[in-house]
């Protein structure tokens, strides 16, 4: 909602709003892998993970509260600045937070309950941060309390409570280090690591493929469906699916491997986001249908390739004796960040060029509208495929991960 809400309410062009996510990306990027190494090396004794996590709550509020509440003056400096320190805040929280989670566990399925679990309430929350700006207010005029300063309440007033009681209940994992890498010896050890590598490109791809339709799907309800009226319930129905399709990949995971799962679930969004190609003014009903069936895959998209890398780090652990999970998470969010990077740095400026009216998309040019849907719907089908074939084959399954457990057990 956030590039919608600037260039709408506040009149940002594009360009420039593509440029100020960009840079935010490009500088919270470089970020990851100093907080993901400090955070597996420098903490408070007995809290290795939950003492960052503590510290990320107040710059996490306070940057939102300015990100999502702007002054009407804001411009791209504005947006730049304070989505840098939200970002850096974030990554506070999110990478201790990860790697708690993959430590918490060396079960193999056990690992992808977890990060389902995770999973599904971050969905949840999404669903409750797309309904509130929606349901009760607008997102037209940046002069009255619109629906993202609503969301930034909500955040200032939820982050530290849930914050307190994650701190407050859930245990501090058990560090199976026993030696320590220099920082030259750990860079080695990682590009080392085969199946990281390939699991990291896979998510690279399969992340740019999820950030262009995420950064253009109000646009394209708007411009191409011309119903910007059904931006909340059609965005909200996406997710709820979501929710609901992360017990259906886990279960297949269980029957099967987590990254067959995740492979089928890339490959079944593939099928159906061909037909939002062929979608024109008014196809809402086919369009909410194709809502659904990618918001099932989704939840696949989000709960099994963290599970995955849990597997992933062991490998690293056993042949270096160093758990370092935080760093390791770094690098995946660092893939993350640089794939939203370019599905932002991508589609404004192209959008732009094209001539697409993102303050009234449905009088865009044709040319506009069919650039909107190529970078909705057809690169990203190109994209997941070339994931699908990454992973498809990956060497680590139930029997594998269970011997390296045993490796670093011995």
């Amino acid at each position: 909602m956030l590039p919608t809400f600037y260039a709408d309410a506040l009149g940002l062009p594009l360009a420039a709003i593509g440029a100020a996510l960009f840079a935010v990306r490009i500088a919270d990027a470089a970020s990851d892998p100093i907080i993901g190494w400090a955070s597996d090396r420098y903490a408070l004794k007995g809290a290795r993970r939950r003492s960052w996590f503590a510290a990320s709550i107040p710059i996490v509020v306070v940057a939102t509260v300015a990100l999502f509440w702007p002054p009407l003056s804001a411009d791209a400096t504005y947006l730049t600045i304070w989505g840098i320190v939200l970002s850096i805040g974030y990554t506070m929280a999110i990478l201790p937070y990860s790697a708690w989670g993959a430590e918490l566990t060396g079960n193999y399925d056990e690992r992808a309950r977890v990060t389902a679990s995770r999973e599904g309430f971050i969905l949840l929350g999404t669903l409750l941060a797309i309904a509130l700006p929606f349901s009760f207010f607008s997102l037209d005029n940046a002069a009255e309390f619109h629906g993202l300063a609503a969301l930034a309440v909500l955040v200032a007033v939820l982050l530290p409570i849930t914050g307190t009681i994650l701190l407050w209940h859930v245990p501090e994992p058990r560090n199976l280090s026993r030696t320590r890498l220099s920082l030259r010896a750990g860079i080695s050890q990682m590009a080392a690591n085969k199946p990281f590598l390939k699991l990291l490109i896979a998510y690279l791809i399969n992340g740019l493929a999820n950030g262009l339709p995420a950064s253009l799907f109000l646009f394209f309800v708007a411009g191409r469906l011309e119903a910007p009226d059904l931006q909340g319930p059609l965005l909200f129905l996406y997710f709820l699916c979501g929710v609901a399709g992360v017990p259906l990949f886990t279960s297949l995971a269980r029957r099967t491997s987590k990254h067959r799962s995740w492979a089928v679930a890339m490959a079944i969004a593939c099928a159906v986001f061909a037909f939002a190609l062929t979608l024109g003014p008014g196809d809402t009903v086919a369009f909410a249908a194709i809502c659904v069936a990618t918001g099932l895959c989704v939840g696949g998209d989000l709960a099994l390739p963290s599970a995955i890398q849990a597997d992933v780090i062991d490998v690293d652990t056993a042949a270096g004796g160093e758990q370092r999970s935080g760093t390791y998470f770094a690098a995946w969010s660092l893939a993350t960040k640089l794939s939203l990077a370019l599905a932002a740095g991508i589609a404004f400026p192209v959008l732009g060029a094209f001539g697409f009216d993102a303050s009234n998309p449905a009088n865009s040019s044709a040319e506009g509208i069919a650039a909107l849907s190529w970078l909705y719907a057809g690169v990203p089908i190109g994209l997941k495929l070339t994931a699908v074939a990454l992973i498809w084959n990956f060497p680590i399954d139930r029997a594998q991960q269970e011997a390296t457990q045993a490796s670093i057990g011995a």
